[in-house]
């Protein structure tokens, strides 16, 4: 392998909203994902990765930086990301790698680079305050509501296919740069897709590659109020559905689109493989595939993200290329853990760049095999619209606690109970196990200061929501170049050596007539 200093190139593939049981690689039996499958049964898979926030910017946020959501004030997809905050992107340049993001990242904030030295697009969602969070709302301006049923199904073209085709042709484009570039440096390349996010609607080619008759309905029905958690109940108010209960045809529809949108993502998958293999950038790029969050797609008749059941806090994340062994892995993880593997993967020696102590662990250990067994704790927050107050997880081992300002605790044994239909919280059998778990809780938050900090701040940025929206306001969204400039010819550049020098794989036909 060409390694520079012997650290492999790194590309990272983010989906949104891609709930890891509706992959083949996580055991879904009608699911067609042959590239990502490919790709775990050559990889080191994680069973039980989660994220930390199941909402896109406080978890882009806090993978980002290693840290839970709270520690950077990332409260919901209107809160800024601060530019002081160290991201995996700054670590990886300081280390003398190429950064390079592609895609959506729903930056909130003046700075929509946070360390990556280029970035190829424009973000998908807005860059403002205009989203923020506010736990007085019982149903925000920008909920989801049924028209998530009544507009599911085949469509040709919408504006979410129009954005991820422009991402993964500029992610295709870029790896071929790297390929002929000059630069030395090793690369990192992070990749983000919006699908399969909703709207659940898909191309025809990857809907026709499920039997509509076949498409498995929720394990877990649709729950009755009176069995219902308050939290729950104040999701299905928030996405309008406390009114509206999609037929089975429905959410069968919903769930085909679904399906057929995970297709389309492992289609790119396998496009921007494909050219790792043609270029031979294969051979030296580590590729991880994740997601943001997951999908609670009609589980217990809740839809999208936002809670802390198994659908929707639960990623897939799977490791292939260089030192990468086989393997599967039930250790319970998180997406905080990627800023330290990036990092390990990307030294050169024992010396850390990390500045501050971080919430994450090393992953590159249990991907190689050098580390076998782990049984730290996960951590996870909700602190968006609609939770009223904190919530927050506790994964460890065989369970999950859940503890809130303004509900009840739950408690699940995952391994007994894998659809999380028996709350164990308050039952004697448990309760020392339930005791710890809530004191990992108390040592890590503060329930009373949290729930300050999240009023304050939702409070300011409210305002100030109002206050710039009268007379002139400043764009933060971030507009790209165009990346068309740096493949024409300009300035000194001789013609030959411009048309002659960006060929890659380049074979001229032997000319017999002079052998």
């Amino acid at each position: 392998m060409k390694l520079y200093n012997q650290r492999p190139n790194i590309l990272i593939i983010q989906a949104d909203q891609l709930a890891a049981n509706f992959l083949g690689a996580y055991n879904n039996p009608i699911s067609v994902t042959p590239h990502i499958d490919a790709m775990a049964n050559s990889g080191a898979v994680f069973d039980s990765a989660y994220c930390n926030f199941p909402l896109c910017a406080p978890s882009r946020f806090s993978m980002m930086s290693g840290q839970l959501a709270s520690t950077v004030g990332a409260y919901d997809n209107g809160a800024e990301f601060p530019s002081s905050i160290p991201t995996f992107a700054h670590y990886l340049r300081a280390m003398d790698y190429q950064t390079t993001l592609v895609g959506k990242m729903h930056f909130v904030g003046a700075d929509q680079l946070h360390g990556f030295e280029q970035r190829l697009t424009t973000d998908i969602y807005p860059a403002d305050f205009n989203w923020t969070g506010d736990w007085t709302e019982t149903q925000s301006n920008h909920s989801n509501d049924k028209v998530t049923f009544t507009g599911a199904g085949v469509c040709l073209r919408n504006v979410q296919m129009e954005y991820d085709e422009e991402v993964c042709h500029r992610a295709e484009r870029k790896l071929y740069d790297y390929a002929r570039n000059k630069d030395e440096r090793p690369f990192f390349l992070f990749t983000s897709i919006s699908h399969p996010h909703d709207p659940y609607q898909c191309l025809q080619e990857h809907w026709d590659l499920y039997r509509h008759d076949e498409v498995d309905m929720p394990k877990v029905g649709n729950i009755p109020d009176a069995e219902l958690d308050p939290y729950s109940k104040r999701l299905r108010t928030q996405y309008g559905l406390d009114d509206f209960d999609p037929s089975e045809e429905q959410i069968r529809v919903a769930r085909h689109a679904y399906y057929g949108s995970v297709s389309y993502v492992d289609n790119m998958v396998g496009r921007l493989f494909d050219i790792l293999r043609k270029t031979g950038l294969d051979k030296d790029t580590v590729v991880i595939l994740t997601s943001d969050h997951g999908d609670m797609m009609g589980e217990r008749g809740l839809w999208y993200k936002k809670s802390f059941f198994e659908a929707s806090c639960r990623v897939p994340l799977i490791l292939s290329g260089p030192g990468v062994t086989t393997r599967r892995i039930d250790a319970n993880v998180s997406l905080v853990d990627l800023l330290p593997t990036l990092v390990e993967i990307g030294k050169r020696d024992d010396d850390s760049p990390v500045v501050e102590k971080i919430e994450g662990q090393s992953l590159w250990g249990l991907a190689t095999g050098s580390e076998t067994q782990r049984d730290s704790a996960v951590f996870g927050e909700n602190l968006a619209e609609g939770s009223q107050a904190p919530i927050l997880m506790v994964r460890k081992n065989r369970l999950k606690y859940i503890v809130s300002g303004v509900d009840p605790e739950q408690l699940f044994d995952l391994e007994a109970d894998p659809d999380e239909r028996i709350n164990l919280a308050g039952n004697s059998q448990y309760h020392q196990q339930q005791q710890h778990l809530s004191d990992l809780a108390k040592q890590k938050w503060d329930m009373g200061g949290l729930t300050e900090q999240v009023k304050l701040s939702q409070s300011r940025r409210l305002f100030l929501r109002q206050a710039l929206r009268k007379g002139v306001s400043a764009d933060w969204d971030y507009a790209a170049p165009d990346q068309l400039v740096e493949h024409c010819l300009r300035g000194t550049k001789i013609y030959n050596q411009w048309a002659y020098d960006g060929a890659i794989g380049l074979q001229v036909p032997k000319d017999k007539k002079q052998d």
